[in-house]
């Protein structure tokens, strides 16, 4: 198993952005459960508690640390980053999990649930990002990580006008992921970028997604047989573990059933 290859991780720090449902909470869990200090953020923290409890109790080599954040506004993501510094020293792995899709379609979508996807989706990874890049390169980490959950939606445009705005935001991000490898080349440094993309993943997202229609989000994930968010949380840890010179671009999963 990965264990001996996550070892060089115990006692680091990783931000996980979203980290109080879903895949985010899966997520923060494996990487408590490989020894990191993981701060969790979300707007409401109440779940990430339960889960650091849950954690502490289960006897977890890590620890939890929850943290109130709304990553749509950047002073509240900047102090979050400043307030890492101060009582952790700073990001040695930076998760931007934290993503949502809103019902608008291109014809006759509202503006507001676009910019919140824009805000969520692409402008709060790009500040994470690059916030947790100073905060490796202040400190002169040269093996640091940043992953971004990315989408298959990130790769292919499906008929489905619901998700058409919200995957424009997931090819944003394969773009950045990219970019920033690249960037990172550039600097001369060992940071890794890598992006993860899965196709349905049985969480909390399609609900958020058709909140007025309950009985087709629960249609969604009966269809077939979903990824579960300890896969995407096994596909961190893969990416994480892989030796230094060994860089992941994308990891694409999708169920196995899934058509497209």
């Amino acid at each position: 198993g990965g264990g001996g290859a996550m070892e060089r991780w115990t006692g680091r720090v990783a931000l996980v952005t979203g980290a109080s449902v879903g895949i985010g909470a899966a997520v923060a869990r494996a990487l408590v459960q490989h020894g990191m200090k993981v701060v969790g953020c979300a707007r409401s923290v109440d779940k990430i508690e339960k889960l650091a409890a849950e954690c502490q109790s289960a006897g977890y080599p890590g620890t939890l640390i929850p943290y109130k954040c709304d990553l749509s506004n950047e002073e509240e993501i900047l102090s979050m980053f400043s307030a890492i510094k101060t009582l952790h020293q700073g990001v040695d792995v930076c998760i931007n999990n934290a993503g949502l899709a809103r019902p608008e379609p291109l014809l006759s979508g509202r503006t507001e649930g676009w910019r919140t996807m824009i805000d969520v989706n692409v402008m709060a990874v790009s500040i994470c990002t690059r916030e947790a890049y100073q905060s490796m390169k202040e400190r002169d980490i040269d093996d640091g990580h940043i992953i971004n959950i990315n989408s298959m939606n990130g790769h292919s445009v499906v008929p489905q006008s619901v998700v058409h705005f919200y995957s424009a935001t997931k090819y944003a991000v394969t773009a950045l992921t990219e970019g920033l490898r690249q960037e990172l080349r550039e600097a001369k440094t060992h940071i890794r970028a890598t992006c993860i993309s899965p196709g349905l993943v049985e969480t909390g997202f399609a609900f958020k997604l058709h909140d007025n229609d309950p009985e087709r989000a629960a249609a969604t994930y009966e269809s077939i047989r979903c990824l579960k968010a300890e896969d995407m949380a096994n596909a961190v840890i893969y990416v994480l573990s892989a030796p230094p010179h060994v860089q992941i671009g994308d990891i694409q999963m999708r169920p196995t059933e899934q058509i497209s």
